[in-house]
């Protein structure tokens, strides 16, 4: 696929940092955002919500790591499937004016490749405190492994689940059995799950899958207090709000921008927040398959309200994550 060039900014490591730059962008006349984005009093961050890193060995020994987990394999034998570390990612964020970002691993389909993922994502955010938000990469599969190594993880700082993979990891997301044991793990210590979310028509790409609206549908039934993001705008879940018994179970329900500019025409974000308002809306980027800045200049050029694009670029991750900006 093409390389998407980004304009480079300036790198600034300190938390809070993208507003000002974005503020030197508006004054340029280089952003459509306005200046009442901007506020003295409080400068939301800007988010990433949907990041991936592993560590070096997975990039040095790809052969390896393919043969090892199923889904590793699906989504990166092809030698151009870029595999960032959480040094790639820090100078993506400070390219592309990012404050914080989500890192998760991948739906592994090996326990001992997650937990090498796990360990890899706990150092990453200890090293980088004030950048990075961990999640931890499970399989409910596992059964009672999946609970050991989701309690190792929570009690290590991260602070959710992802993102799952139901179909390359074989485990039913709408069966609540399946989920029950993972679920009470979530919902204890206040996690955040995401999950792979797939179009039920359109075109085929690797790793879509049949994690689609019908099956997100029942997962959410089954658990209506757990906080959920559906990646990938939930595979179209949000168009199914015109349904009153949809629109009253997505409560706790969020959908991140993952892949956008693979799936959708860019008026995605104004069509989702009339259908289920911008407090609803994550921006993730799916790095390194693609870069912030994309989908960032997307949501600065759309023609959602100035309170709606502050929410989606960070304010309601920050929320969501009981982050502070400034």
């Amino acid at each position: 696929m093409p390389q998407h060039r980004s304009r480079r900014m300036p790198t600034i490591h300190a938390p809070g940092c993208c507003f000002h730059l974005l503020r030197l962008r508006i004054m340029s006349g280089d952003s459509p955002l306005p200046l009442a984005l901007l506020s003295s009093s409080h400068k939301t961050m800007l988010i990433d919500f949907h990041t991936h890193i592993f560590p070096p060995e997975f990039s040095a020994n790809r052969t390896r790591y393919i043969d090892a987990d199923s889904t590793f394999g699906a989504l990166y034998a092809d030698p151009k499937a870029r595999i960032a570390t959480a040094e790639d990612l820090i100078a993506a964020m400070d390219e592309d004016g990012v404050d914080t970002v989500v890192v998760m691993g991948i739906g592994w389909a090996d326990m001992g490749v997650a937990s090498e993922a796990n360990d890899y994502i706990i150092d990453a955010i200890g090293r980088f405190p004030n950048r990075l938000v961990g999640f931890a990469g499970i399989n409910p599969a596992w059964s009672a492994g999946a609970v050991r190594e989701l309690v190792r993880c929570a009690d290590a700082g991260l602070r959710g689940v992802g993102e799952l993979h139901p179909d390359s990891q074989r485990f039913d997301l709408g069966d609540a059995q399946a989920m029950a044991s993972v679920m009470e793990v979530v919902q204890a210590n206040n996690l955040i799950l995401t999950t792979h979310s797939s179009e039920p028509v359109g075109h085929n790409y690797q790793g879509k899958g049949n994690t689609r609206p019908d099956v997100l549908w029942r997962f959410i039934q089954n658990f209506p207090d757990a906080t959920v993001v559906c990646a990938h705008w939930g595979g179209g879940l949000p168009f199914y709000a015109l349904m009153p018994e949809v629109k009253e179970s997505l409560a706790n329900v969020y959908f991140d921008t993952a892949a956008s500019p693979f799936l959708y025409a860019p008026n995605v974000f104004e069509t989702v927040v009339r259908l289920v308002g911008g407090g609803k809306i994550l921006m993730g980027s799916d790095y390194a398959l693609l870069r912030p800045a994309r989908l960032i200049k997307q949501i600065e050029e759309s023609s959602l309200t100035a309170e709606d694009k502050a929410a989606i670029l960070g304010g309601n991750a920050e929320r969501l994550l009981g982050l502070s900006g400034g």
